[in-house]
């Protein structure tokens, strides 16, 4: 069997050596490191940080910030995706581009035009005030920075493999008398399953990890908007609490590898799919 490339063997060496070496002092140093600070007051001072009640309620706003967000991804996800690869239609491109907008604009740009539109000085901030409605400094306001920052993720992914599937089957079945619903369910959504996994996963990573919008849109108050990033920020330069900080960073840290496991075991999966369908 031929060699993918011609280049000599010390090249494919001398390439494989440098990409470890990035990976080496780039990732796993990092990890470790951060592993030895987590456990240099001992175990039992880990587990005390990670059973803290600010540990635990930043650990339940990300929680719930992920679980609110990542469902309303999987929705418009699905609905952009849809009518993108399925339809022609005026303003398709700028629909394109929107999507593509928060990996344009940075986080902590996104969060403050978050507070100029909600903010007690903001737009519709009088509204909000003569209602009794918190969004900014508030849980709302860290659903929505979340919200923002994660929406291409469901859709990106799904695009492509709704382009590359086409209508036919889908015609087929409607030929057959299947319904929209039945269409939906039985033809359109075995195809991207996978597809949809990946993005859903990649979008609860982000979702837990955020930090720029959040920390402008949530004013960072202990026991009441502070989430994981935030609160590990906290420990570290506010409380100088660093093998607590370490420790709770180990949690973000450790739910990071399982997405990225889970993320590995999904394109081994869709991979397999191609091969036995090819």
């Amino acid at each position: 069997m031929e060699h993918a490339t011609t280049e000599p063997r010390w090249v494919r060496y001398l390439l494989i050596g440098i990409a470890m070496t990035f990976v080496l002092l780039f990732l796993l140093l990092p990890l470790l490191f951060m592993l030895f600070e987590a456990f240099r007051e001992g175990v039992a001072y880990y587990f005390k940080s990670l059973t803290d009640e600010d540990t635990q309620h930043a650990l339940a706003l990300t929680l719930l910030a992920a679980a609110i967000a990542v469902p309303i991804n999987i929705v418009f996800g699905l609905a952009a995706s849809w009518c993108i690869a399925k339809f022609e239609f005026p303003g398709k491109s700028v629909l394109i581009t929107l999507i593509d907008l928060p990996f344009a604009i940075s986080p902590v740009v996104a969060g403050l035009l978050f507070v100029l539109l909600f903010g007690l000085n903001g737009w519709f901030g009088d509204f909000l005030e003569r209602h009794n409605i918190e969004i900014i400094y508030a849980v709302p306001g860290i659903i929505i920075a979340t919200l923002f920052v994660t929406f291409p993720f469901v859709a990106r992914e799904l695009i492509p493999v709704m382009q590359s599937q086409g209508t036919e089957e889908e015609q087929a079945a409607r030929v057959l008398g299947a319904n929209g619903w039945q269409i939906f369910w039985r033809v359109t959504m075995p195809n991207i399953k996978w597809g949809l996994l990946y993005g859903v996963i990649l979008c609860n990573a982000r979702a837990m990890g955020e930090f720029g919008a959040v920390a402008v849109v949530s004013g960072k108050i202990q026991n009441k908007t502070c989430t994981l990033p935030l609160h590990i920020e906290a420990l570290y330069e506010g409380k100088d609490d660093y093998p607590a900080a370490f420790a709770v960073a180990s949690l973000l840290a450790m739910l990071a590898i399982v997405t990225l496991i889970a993320k590995t075991l999904i394109e081994m999966k869709t991979a397999k799919e191609r091969e036995s369908n090819g």
